[in-house]
């Protein structure tokens, strides 16, 4: 593309006078007829050569308090849609641009919003009571539990989604987390973990049912625990899924004598388990695999490379977990 011309000085002259009537840059634009990038220019260069050029602003402090209602009320809105908002609840002119300036002053930046389960009354009053019923226990405790979870590994780890509209602080409030949906299919894998290290983990090939399940626990979690603890005591943790609460697994759980923890449902922010798949995810990005066979790979030498240092950090952070548990009255928090 050829370099523009410059801007008569007739042009440059109604511009700047039309600026001071108030008008944004993408009008006088349009009823010019230039491009707004040329507005911008003309007006940058005429700044340049003056002493003072901040210029009246254009919003009260009632309009910047109906900003931020307006922010607060429309979390995940685009700078365009708030603006367009913004003027018509305020009978104002102002490009986006200066609600883009507002917003910063008024201390919103645009973020990625955390991915939270949705939680209703009943789980968040549950998750409270399973807080408050394990809030004495140690982190001595907890090391004689061993987490388990499944978890699905994708090939594209996809984009980032929608930005939200956030302050310092709101990073897990309620209106400015994104729900969480299934993950595109891939691999899907069981492991589990305790303060000792990881155990083995286990590539699923097929639906996860009451005896699928079971033929894991026998097969991976069974060698694990004999390995960790020996004789000594422990307790599983596992999370609501059908096949974990299913009857046959219940009876599986008793014939071999292991004492299963319980677990308050949408809660992996209480599983430290998470967080390993977490590191492991991290890790697989920044290899990016391409084929189905060097993901399972990077996977599992990540899943190896885990230390047990790293596990037993996770789980004496329990006690932790809980006390935000409760002082969030039930809803998710920060892990």
């Amino acid at each position: 593309m050829g370099k523009q011309r410059d801007l008569s000085t007739g042009i440059v002259a109604q511009i700047q006078a039309l600026r001071q009537q108030g008008l944004t840059q993408t009008k006088i634009a349009e009823q010019l007829g230039i491009s707004q990038s040329s507005v911008c220019k003309a007006l940058k260069k005429n700044c340049s050569k003056r002493t003072n050029c901040s210029g009246v602003r254009k919003t009260s402090a009632r309009d910047n308090k109906q900003l931020r209602k307006i922010a607060v009320s429309n979390r995940f809105k685009s700078t365009s849609e708030l603006t367009d908002l913004w003027n018509k609840q305020t009978g104002a002119d102002v490009s986006r641009s200066t609600t883009y300036r507002r917003l910063r002053e008024l201390g919103f930046k645009s973020r990625v919003p955390a991915v939270k389960p949705m939680l209703n009354k009943k789980q968040m009053a549950k998750r409270l009571k399973w807080a408050k019923e394990h809030g004495e226990w140690t982190a001595e405790d907890w090391q004689k539990v061993v987490f388990s979870d499944e978890s699905r590994f994708c090939i594209s780890f996809g984009d980032q989604g929608p930005r939200v509209w956030r302050r310092g602080g709101e990073t897990y409030n309620h209106e400015c987390v994104k729900r969480s949906v299934k993950f595109p299919q891939s691999v899907m894998v069981w492991g589990c973990m305790s303060a000792r290290g990881v155990g083995k983990l286990c590539f699923l090939k097929k639906t996860v049912n009451a005896a699928v399940y079971q033929d894991v626990l026998e097969t991976f979690l069974i060698p694990t625990v004999e390995e960790q603890f020996g004789e000594e005591d422990f307790i599983f943790q596992q999370d609501l899924a059908p096949a974990h609460a299913a009857k046959t697994t219940k009876d599986w759980f008793t014939k071999k004598q292991l004492e299963v923890l319980a677990w308050p449902a949408n809660s992996p922010d209480l599983n430290v388990i998470e967080n390993l798949w977490a590191i492991v995810k991290r890790k697989i990005r920044d290899r990016k695999p391409t084929t189905l066979d060097q993901l399972k790979q990077n996977l599992a030498t990540a899943w190896e490379a885990v230390s047990a240092e790293t596990c037993d950090k996770l789980v004496k952070s329990m006690p932790c977990r809980l006390q935000a548990v409760i002082q969030a009255k039930g809803a998710a928090t920060k892990y």
